[in-house]
C-alpha cells in the first residue's frame, strides 16, 4: 500500500518527551525536534532557552494517514502533556514550553480545535485547555543534531529517567494498540 504522508508540528513542553513518545507510535514515519513560532531565523537551543525568541520547542511528526489519523496523533499529544498550564510543563517554565499545535492546513486547524472542544466537553482535565492553535507558516527550524533520539541515547540521564520515561510509559499503557516496538 502506498503511504500518504502528512506532517504535524506540535509543542508540548520539552521536545525530548514528545519525540520519545512519537518515535514509538505505529504509523509515524519520522520525528524531528525543532523550534517554531518565533521571530529569530534558525535559532539555537541556547537562544530558545533564554525565552526571548518567541519559539516553542516542537516536534515535526510525519505520519502515514493510511495507518493513523491526525486526530489520533492529537489524542496522543493531548494525553502525554498537560494542555492546561500556560507556558509551562512541570518544572519547565517559559513560552518555549507552551502547548501549541502549528497547523499546516485549514483541515488541521479545524481538527485541532474540534479535539480541544471535545476534550473540554468531556472534562478530561481539571482546568481549561490553553493549547494555542496557530498556522505554521513555514516558521520551523530543526534543532541541533544532539537533540535527536535524546531519550534513547540518554535513558539514565536525570531528566530522561524522571520526566521523559513516565510520559513514554503513559503512552504505552494508554495507547498499547498504537505502540510499535
Amino acid at each position: 500500500m502506498t503511504q500518504n504522508i502528512e506532517t504535524a508540528t506540535l509543542g508540548g513542553g520539552c521536545f525530548w518527551c514528545t519525540e520519545a513518545v512519537f518515535l514509538e507510535v505505529a504509523g509515524v514515519t519520522a520525528v524531528e525536534p525543532g523550534y517554531a513560532g518565533g521571530e529569530t531565523r534558525n535559532p539555537t537551543y541556547e537562544q530558545i532557552c533564554d525565552g526571548d525568541t518567541g519559539h516553542a520547542e516542537v516536534v515535526k511528526v510525519d505520519f502515514d494517514t493510511n495507518r493513523i489519523s491526525f486526530k489520533e496523533i492529537l489524542e496522543i499529544f493531548f494525553t502525554i502533556h498537560d494542555p492546561t498550564t500556560l507556558n509551562r510543563q512541570g518544572n519547565d517554565v517559559g513560552t518555549q514550553y507552551r502547548s501549541v499545535v502549528f497547523a499546516s492546513s485549514a483541515a488541521q486547524r479545524a481538527s485541532a480545535q474540534a479535539v480541544i472542544e471535545q476534550f473540554s466537553r468531556d472534562g478530561l482535565y481539571d482546568g481549561p485547555i490553553v493549547t494555542e492553535v496557530t498556522p505554521l507558516d513555514g516558521n520551523y527550524w530543526p534543532a541541533e543534531g544532539y537533540h535527536r533520539n535524546y531519550y534513547a541515547n540518554h535513558p539514565t540521564q536525570g531528566y530522561c529517567a524522571f520526566v521523559v520515561a513516565p510520559k513514554v510509559a503513559k503512552f504505552r499503557q494508554k495507547f498499547a494498540h498504537r505502540f510499535q516496538a
